[in-house]
This record gives structure tokens, C-alpha cells and sequence, in this order.
């Protein structure tokens, strides 16, 4: 894969390409704030593939790298088991609201 410039490496080459062009005699004209760079009716650049001069480079797979990264990953955890549901002990009252008996119920 080939190595990417720094922006440090792209300021200086940039900045050595304007001093060769003004060097060789060309001229820098200055543009009022706000005006557009784009020609009227021209198509929007970022749906053409003029940005993009180099082929889309291919991503070498490791599969050492991809083996431990899947082996690092979490198993999906398992649905807790049904408990089973435990007997409550009820009071029965009588009409007055007095407690009569106790009873173990399912509910």
C-alpha cells in the first residue's frame, strides 16, 4: 500500500509548487470572498469520479489479525432458565377480617 503524505509533507510540496510556478513567471490573481469556484450549471463534483484519480486500492485480508479479533468477541449471552415459580403463603380471613388459616398457593 503506498504511504500517505502528512499535511506537514503536503503544505511544504504544495507551497514548493507555488514558488516553482511563480519562479517560472506565472501569476497569482486575487479572487473576491464569496465568489464561487464552480462554472453555472456545472455538475456537482462530488457524484463525478474527477476527485478521485487513482483506482480504488484493494485491502489485504490478515487472516491471523481477523482470527484473533473473532476470537476476542464476546459469545452471545444464553437466555437465563426458567425458574420455577415458589408457593406464596396466603392468609384466609374470615368475614370480620380475621386471619382463619394459612394456605401455600401456586399464584
Amino acid at each position: 500500500m503506498k504511504k500517505l503524505l502528512t499535511k506537514a509533507e503536503l503544505r511544504a510540496q504544495l507551497a514548493q509548487e507555488m514558488e516553482q510556478y511563480l519562479n517560472q513567471g506565472g501569476a497569482i490573481s486575487s479572487v473576491d470572498q464569496g465568489v464561487s469556484g464552480r462554472e453555472t450549471g456545472a455538475p456537482f463534483r462530488a457524484t463525478t469520479r474527477e476527485l478521485f484519480v487513482e483506482p480504488r486500492a484493494e485491502r489485504t485480508q490478515i487472516p491471523e489479525v481477523i482470527a484473533a479479533l473473532e476470537a476476542r468477541r464476546r459469545p452471545p449471552r444464553k437466555a437465563p432458565a426458567p425458574t420455577r415459580k415458589r408457593q406464596r403463603r396466603k392468609v384466609i380471613y374470615d368475614d370480620f377480617g380475621e386471619p382463619l388459616r394459612h394456605v401455600w398457593s401456586d399464584d
